[in-house]
């Protein structure tokens, strides 16, 4: 009889998905012998039996193994030939901690169909109890301490298991074989209600709870990654009760629904989306609100599309059920604030805007905000903000990175990456470095990444801003530096996701602001990439923004400062028609004629905040990108256009810092003497107009293929019609679907021009 030993090297997302246990099952079918265990590359295994079955174990490490795995690598070592094999059955056993760390990071994963059928079944010995898990499903990254991932490096050491838990966790056979946060009422964590001095465990914090929702009020609920806020979604005096005491003027809540069927009565999805709202992830998903919707109009005031979620936590699942309505699930803090994510900070934080909480004893040690997509096409989505469930992300470099290399992304939308060798590890959504709670998160999280990769940094690669707190924070490191330029950062992180070289790539890198290499703020960019070089190929026209940063909130600035830069014909007559005193335009008049505080930009996200203005859709930017948004719904509910607003390609003067430039003036124009009619359509032909537009910049540059990136391409109707158009005329489209298109996916690309040598941006 033919025998082999070998060892298997496993690569990816092979932690806390329930990998060993299906390596153990697997085995022990095929009648192999050995053991695997966990160790800072992945897992590893040794494995004995006939040669045939040896084959057969190696495919179903490929084929057969859990959802929630993503098996990257199978690598294997031939030991030896022997007629008796010196191993006996199949074990699993103690993990290895020495060493970098290479493995994926686990991430959060929703209640599975299993644990919810137990979690809601009276004969089942889980009946109810709020922190019900298996190797399916339950926390990972927020309790996770180091790797590898065992319990003795969770939060969950904290819960030593009981007898009955214990069995199961040693049994091959259950569905909880080696589940580390594994659980019960016996021996897991608790849940408590508190409202002033009272105090209440079990299910009677959760009739609390329940009673608070019912009387309109609003419930701090400690989740998987920290605390939200919840409201009764149907209420329109609870939910504007919850605006006026978070700040929060107008920017839409996220709604959380028990189940499928209770989000069918309020918003519309395809199949496609029904399966992401049930996905291990279970993210919000951006979706049209149903007509006769019961949510309250304030949910999302003046707009088309609500952000729906499912409860993910067997918490939720059991308060939503209790309660028969759907909740805002909304992030526990103030604007721009970081998570909430232990009772005392809750307590503290949310006084004056929670009138009670409902906590749990089981600690968070890394606060992981939820995740938010939108639907593109069929089977085609975009990440808005990664969180829960989908960060932190492993990705392979097309290369090896010299050393451990910190990447420390934007000022907006924050996140971080570690690149190792072939490995990059972006860090969740951490927000906007703006107030000193989110920078003090935002270094937690560089210490977090580095101690879970047990490497010291050799190296930092950042913005080219010179005043972004993340640049600043690169500099005080006294690392070796690498500044890579915004928009090229939006470029290749794009690529990064596709595996494509820079070369014969134009990148669209289309956003609100970023710092340009001539000093001005860029935002509407083409830049050309050909044998590992970047040139600013095009760009959208120049204009000034009248205010600088206050152009940015105050829409109607931005549109006047177009006016002038066309020459000045019809200025007054505009400035009178948004609502400027005299005043006022005399002042900014005079800032424009003289560029003080009126920085140049070519920002194509100020372009869709004046044309929503002229189009008389909004004013301001009360929360960020909310005329451009609301220009996007305008078009969307339009369906066909009138002819496309004009916006035609011009050739630049030699040293103009472009070959060519996108020219906004005949659109603008067209915008701004629109004859009335429908606003929607007039919204879409802009839209349209901008889609030709990238299609003639494409075909001057005579590239073959397209990349789409930067905040504009968070717009859906505008990403279908350029992804259309651009493979109409016969071009290769590439647009994010792992990665943000936004800000969050900069320190990806960061790593990629670190990898590259890749970094400014050549101006003609």
């Amino acid at each position: 009889m033919v025998m082999e030993e070998t060892f298997l090297r496993v690569r990816g997302l092979v932690q806390g998905v329930g990998f060993r246990p299906f390596v153990h099952r697997t085995a022990s079918r095929l009648g192999l012998r050995g053991w695997v265990r966990n160790d800072p590359q992945g897992v590893l295994i040794r494995v004995s039996g006939k040669t045939t079955a040896l084959g057969n174990f190696r495919q179903a490490l490929w084929t057969e193994a859990p959802a929630a795995a993503r098996v990257e690598a199978v690598e294997s070592a031939v030991l030896a030939a022997a007629a008796e094999l010196p191993l006996a059955g199949f074990e699993i056993l103690e993990s290895v901690e020495t060493g970098a760390t290479d493995v994926a990071i686990p991430t959060d994963l929703a209640l599975c169909a299993d644990c919810r059928r137990e979690l809601l079944d009276p004969l089942d010995r889980r009946f109810r109890y709020p922190f019900i898990n298996c190797t399916q499903c339950g926390p990972r990254y927020s309790i996770l301490k180091c790797l590898p991932y065992d319990r003795a490096h969770t939060t969950m050491q904290e819960f030593p298991m009981c007898r009955r838990c214990q069995a199961e966790y040693n049994d091959p056979e259950s569905r909880r074989f080696h589940a580390q946060p594994n659980a019960c009422w016996d021996c897991g964590p608790i849940v408590t209600f508190a409202e002033g001095d009272t105090r209440q465990s079990g299910e009677t914090a959760l009739r609390h709870a329940r009673a608070v929702l019912v009387s309109g009020g609003i419930l701090a609920v400690k989740g998987i990654g920290g605390y939200h806020l919840f409201a009764d979604a149907t209420s329109e005096r609870a939910v504007a009760e919850l605006r006026r005491r978070k700040h929060r003027e107008e920017k839409p809540f996220a709604v959380m629904f028990a189940h499928l069927a209770a989000a069918s009565s309020a918003v519309v999805f395809t199949d496609d989306e029904a399966a992401l709202l049930g996905s291990p992830a279970a993210p919000i998903v951006l979706l049209p609100r149903r007509e006769g919707s019961p949510l309250a109009p304030s949910v999302a005031p003046n707009n088309p599309w609500i952000g729906a979620f499912l409860a993910h936590a067997p918490l939720q699942v059991l308060l939503l059920e209790s309660l028969g309505r759907p909740v805002i699930a909304t992030s526990a803090n103030l604007a721009e604030e970081p998570l909430c994510v232990s009772e005392q900070e809750a307590v503290e934080r949310l006084a004056g805007i929670a009138d009670a909480f409902l906590h749990h004893n089981r600690p968070i040690e890394h606060p992981v905000d939820d995740s938010l997509l939108r639907s593109v096409g069929k089977s085609e989505t975009v990440m808005l903000r990664r969180g829960r469930g989908y960060a932190p992300t492993g990705l392979t470099l097309p290369g090896r990175m010299d050393g451990a290399w910190l990447c420390t992304g934007a000022q907006m939308k924050s996140t971080v990456a570690v690149a190792t060798d072939n490995h990059l590890v972006l860090s969740p959504h951490i927000g906007n470095l703006e107030s000193p709670a989110t920078c003090a998160a935002y270094e937690r999280t560089i210490g977090v990444l580095r101690g879970i990769s047990k490497r010291e940094f050799t190296g930092v690669v950042c913005d080219r801003h010179p005043d972004y707190v993340s640049t600043r924070f690169a500099e005080k490191t006294g690392l070796p530096r690498i500044a890579v330029q915004h928009h090229l950062a939006h470029v290749l992180s794009c690529l990064l996701e596709h595996g494509k070289e820079a070369d014969d790539v134009l990148g669209v890198a289309w956003d609100g602001t970023g710092w340009g290499e001539d000093g001005t703020i860029w935002g509407g960019e083409f830049l050309l990439l050909r044998r590992n070089q970047a040139v600013r190929f095009a760009r959208l026209r120049p204009f000034r923004l009248a205010g600088g940063e206050a152009a940015i909130r105050d829409g109607r600035r931005v549109a006047l400062g177009l006016a002038h830069a066309a020459g000045g014909e019809g200025f007054e007559a505009l400035a009178r028609r948004l609502r400027f005193s005299s005043a006022e335009l005399a002042v900014l008049n005079a800032m424009l004629d003289r560029g003080v505080n009126s920085p140049l930009t070519s920002s194509m996200g100020r372009l869709f905040d004046a044309a929503g203005v002229l189009l008389g859709l909004a004013d301001h930017n009360r929360f960020e990108g909310q005329i451009p948004l609301a220009l996007e719904a305008a078009a969307v509910a339009a369906g066909e256009p009138r002819p496309s607003c004009p916006f035609p390609l011009r050739a630049v003067v030699p040293g103009g810092g472009a070959e060519w430039e996108i020219d906004w003036e005949p659109g603008f124009e067209a915008l701004r003497r629109h004859p009335g009619g429908d606003r929607g359509e007039w919204a879409a032909a802009f839209h349209h107009g901008l889609a030709e537009a990238i299609v003639a910049v494409a075909q001057a540059a005579r590239t073959g293929t397209v990349a789409l990136s930067g905040g504009c391409f968070q717009n859906t109707f505008l990403l279908r019609l350029a992804t259309t158009a651009l493979r109409r005329a016969g071009f290769t489209v590439l647009t994010h679907r792992q990665l943000p298109p936004n800000d969050g996916g900069i320190a990806a690309g960061q790593a990629l021009g670190a990898l590259w040598g890749l970094s400014s941006v050549h101006l003609p």
